[in-house]
């Protein structure tokens, strides 16, 4: 009956001394939770940004919502997708992009493409990836990820690829599938 009774005991000093620590800890995350901080963010809707160089209209990027955030490195998200449409000379489209999700680097002009990321260029093209990577001063896409193209009706896989920005050019590592060649084409 003794045994009984240090050992109820023991659980009860044990369970206290739990809830006593865990109060403590509750304590540090609620002090820690009240010290927020503001990162100064402009919200803007229905956005059309044009990029030109020399005068010359190269592109145009279009997201349902832009939110532009001023820190040391400040950074456009595009959260809600967006699409980027490329020009010749002459002003016609040659390539176009869409994806689910954007970021654009200010400083680094680097944009990354995320989910649902799809290419398209004046050759009917079309390239898939989960991500692209636009780097504005090299004026290449790249991308780690699996990448799919399809063209005439045929679809080959990579592991990862770069391409110009109009797509006209493009290399892809490690690329797989079946391809039909018309007969004046083939080996």
């Amino acid at each position: 009956m003794k045994l009984r009774a240090c050992t109820y005991y023991s659980l009860f000093i044990l369970v206290i001394s739990a809830l006593v620590a865990c109060e403590n800890d509750l304590r540090d995350v609620e002090e820690i939770s009240s010290k927020k901080t503001s990162v100064p963010v402009d919200k803007s809707s229905g956005v059309e940004i044009i990029y030109s160089d020399s005068t010359k209209v190269k592109a145009k990027l279009i997201t349902p919502e832009l939110l532009y955030f001023k820190v040391n490195n400040p950074y456009y998200e595009m959260k809600k997708g967006v699409t980027i449409i490329f020009y010749n000379a002459a002003l016609q489209e040659n390539s176009r992009v869409v994806a689910d999700y954007g970021l654009r680097r200010e400083n680094e002009k680097r944009v990354e493409l995320r989910r649902n990321v799809v290419a398209t260029n004046e050759k009917n093209e079309t390239f898939k990836s989960d991500e692209l990577i636009w780097d504005e001063n090299t004026k290449r896409f790249t991308s780690s990820k699996m990448v799919s193209i399809t063209s005439q009706g045929n679809t080959i896989y990579g592991t990862s690829f770069w391409a110009n920005e109009n797509f006209t050019y493009y290399e892809i590592s490690q690329s797989t599938g079946d391809i039909t060649l018309p007969e004046d084409e083939g080996f």
